[in-house]
């Protein structure tokens, strides 16, 4: 157990607590989507506070992530030859 002294003394780093960010999508200069997330594993944002997941939430959003990948896997050449046609065309524009 931290006595408060310590507690004060400790860096954000240290500390391992619920933590929130917020997430910009810029596209072309404009924020696309300002979107509030959790920086800690297991904990999901719901109405501005921090909330624990079920297991059977967490369950799920593994499965699901597991067949997003499984989709995405024969795309992923596509996506990537995308990439960089468009980040060349950015570094001969001088934009990156």
């Amino acid at each position: 157990m931290l006595k408060f002294k310590d507690f004060i003394s400790m860096s954000d780093k240290e500390l391992d607590e619920a933590r929130l960010i917020k997430v910009n999508r810029v596209r072309a200069g404009v924020v696309q989507r300002r979107k509030v997330v959790s920086a800690t594993p297991g904990y999901k944002v719901l109405d501005g506070k921090l909330v624990r997941m079920s297991s059977q939430e967490k369950m799920h959003r593994r499965i699901a992530q597991r067949k997003a990948a499984r989709k995405r896997a024969p795309k992923l050449a596509l996506i990537l030859r995308k990439r960089t046609k468009s980040l060349r065309k950015r570094t001969s524009a001088g934009l990156k």
